[in-house]
């Protein structure tokens, strides 16, 4: 795909490149990295800032450098991705002398009589179909029957989830700490003790907080503790430490003398100078404005801040949470025109507050979380269950046997069809690559060992191995029988009704059928009627040649055998009939379907490329 996308000369400029990176639709695993845990809210600006000081440190590595290179290497080639789908989704052509033509073929009413007689007039236990019947039709449709190598297990789980009885221990066990939390002086030590590692020891606005239960938690005192209360799949306190009225956002300007700085891939924090160092550096800077020294000229002289570098040092409209708590709390916490200098975990931060904007209620709050997660015993005891069932399960008539056994007690057998070598989710499992290796190390009929995939312990059998060439007769019959079936069936019913003459002696041949209208009907047949679903019949009706006249051979359909007299086609208006519309609404839905365009294409061209893929022997 890399190649067509050069031969087209598809690329990535860098402003596109810092869209990919930090807009709104930056990659999950940045956001989450550079997400402040309190607000939910992504800091693009720090995100940049941090990577721009990795890149330019000589502290960084090659190999990290390369890492990272690597990492925007993928994100460029998805987005050149969309660019091709895009691309093929505006290819489609539709010229208005084809609407026209189209209208004019639709303009037709054809009025037919129709006798028919359907297929399951016939019992399917009368017409055999051989496998070599099947392997033929499958030879002569190669492309609709060309496989993947795949298995297909069944399988049955043991849920490992928590219980009632571990859900309820879990709030006991956060119960007892609430005390602790409320009484403590310092809410970041207490938590520190706790194990938590989140707390942002900062005022963050009311309406930035997107936490559960954030309503009821304002109404506290300050100083008291709320809960617990279930936050996704924890059970959580929140300790009111203050509330204040503070600005909504605030723009200002800085220079930072860094001590640290952020690896962007491992997110790891790398040191680059010493405190005293850095905290000499700052001073100078204090001391260079207070004699008249241009801001600018330092900024681009002195600062590690890359992000805010090309700006003068300015950060515009930041929101409470946006920064580290330090430097937060200044900003929030002191009037416009306030300057000084600010030591927080990046280092020494000169500041000056530029403007504010709004004015709301602001939070700090110290959260302690404890997941609900089963026991144990309660995972001893699914993980036991799984053992036992597979001991007593070594082929598919045991294995099936002890399903029953189990039924009473919720266990039921079910199916994961076509699992290829690389996958890496099985339907209905979920992620596990463990299992799919273990599926494709299994012969047919093998009951695998118990294996834990999420909060299940999963024990499978291996019912299907599926190598990749054509389909077998026996896994192509499921398809293909039906189709032969009644073409078999369409033979004989048409060897009833012999050389056709009027429409009445076909329908008495097959047995006094009764003749059937369809009036108005069109070449592209919407409406219901009894020919709706048969292409090959309202064909016929819109042959010239069978104009007024009987069909001289009798069709075989999708459901049945139709013969079929064309009593007249005549020529009327067709409602909505507007070809600009119509083109536009063409237009349309080739743009919906560029991404399936752009995957058949991806399809095609590995099938050109004759790839051999053997990731599976690595991971």
């Amino acid at each position: 795909l890399s190649s067509e996308m050069d031969k087209l000369g598809m690329k990535i400029g860098k402003k596109e490149l810092g869209d990919v990176l930090y807009g709104e639709n930056a990659p999950q695993d940045l956001k989450q990295q550079f997400t402040d845990p309190n607000t939910g809210v992504f800091n693009a600006q720090m995100a940049k800032q941090q990577i721009d000081q990795m890149l330019k440190s000589k502290q960084t590595t090659a190999e990290q450098k390369q890492q990272f290179n690597d990492y925007v290497d993928q994100l460029e080639f998805g987005r050149l991705n969309e660019k091709y789908s895009s691309l093929l989704g505006n290819t489609a052509n539709f010229p208005k002398w084809l609407i026209e033509k189209q209208n004019a073929d639709n303009s037709q009413l054809a009025s037919i009589s129709v006798v028919r007689e359907f297929y399951t007039s016939i019992p399917d236990s009368s017409v055999k179909v051989s496998d070599k019947e099947i392997e033929d039709y499958v030879s002569k449709h190669k492309k609709e029957f060309e496989q993947q190598e795949s298995r297909s297990i069944a399988y049955v789980t043991f849920s490992a989830l928590p219980t009632a009885a571990d859900t309820a221990s879990v709030r006991e066990r956060i119960l007892e700490l609430k005390s602790g939390l409320g009484n403590a002086n310092d809410a970041g030590e207490y938590l520190a003790a706790q194990g938590a590692t989140t707390y942002y020891d900062g005022y963050i606005n009311g309406k930035n907080i997107q936490i559960a239960a954030k309503d009821s938690i304002f109404k506290i005192p300050v100083g008291t503790v709320y809960g617990p209360y279930i936050d996704a799949n924890t059970f959580a306190i929140a300790k009111l430490v203050g509330v204040r009225t503070q600005p909504d956002t605030v723009t200002v300007r800085h220079i930072l003398a860094a001590t640290m700085q952020r690896d962007p891939q491992s997110g790891q924090s790398m040191p680059i100078r010493d405190s005293v160092a850095a905290r000499k550096i700052i001073d100078s800077v204090q001391t260079a404005l207070r004699n008249g020294s241009n801001f600018d000229t330092l900024v681009a002289k002195v600062s590690d801040d890359q992000g805010s570098k090309e700006k003068g040092g300015v950060y515009e409209n930041i929101t409470a949470g946006g920064m580290v708590p330090e430097f937060n709390d200044f900003i929030f916490g002191n009037p416009v025109g306030t300057k000084g200098i600010v030591k927080t975990d990046f280092g020494y931060h000169y500041i000056e507050i530029l403007s504010q904007k709004g004015s709301s209620p602001a939070y700090n709050i110290a959260y302690l979380t404890m997941p609900i997660e089963a026991s144990q015993e309660t995972d001893a005891s699914a993980s036991n269950e799984a053992t036992q069932f597979a001991g007593s399960s070594r082929d598919q008539k045991s294995f099936d046997a002890s399903v029953e056994k189990l039924k009473s007690k919720g266990v039921n057998k079910a199916f994961a069809p076509e699992i290829g070598r690389n996958d890496y989710q099985i339907t209905g499992i979920g992620v596990s690559r463990a299992l799919v290796r273990s599926i494709y190390e299994a012969d047919r009929g093998e009951v695998l060992d118990p294996e834990r995939v999420g909060d299940n312990y999963v024990v499978a059998i291996v019912t299907e191995v599926n190598e990749k060439g054509l389909q077998s007769a026996a896994k192509a019959r499921l398809m293909v029988e039906p189709l032969l079936r009644n073409q078999k069936k369409a033979a004989q019913l048409q060897k009833k009704l012999g050389t056709l003459s009027t429409i009445e002696a076909a329908a008495a041949a097959l047995g006094n059928k009764p003749i059937e209208s369809v009036d108005s009907l069109r070449l592209s047949e919407s409406q219901p009627s009894i020919v709706s679903q048969e292409p090959k019949v309202i064909g016929s009706a819109f042959n010239t040649a069978n104009k007024g006249k009987l069909v001289p051979q009798a069709i075989a359909g999708n459901s049945g055998v139709y013969v079929v007299k064309v009593n007249n086609v005549t020529a009327s208006a067709v409602a909505d009939a507007n070809v600009a519309e119509q083109r536009k609404a063409k237009y349309q839905q080739a743009k919906m379907m560029a991404m399936y365009a752009a995957q058949q294409a991806q399809e095609v061209l590995k099938e050109a490329a004759k790839i051999k893929d053997n990731r599976s022997e690595i991971y």
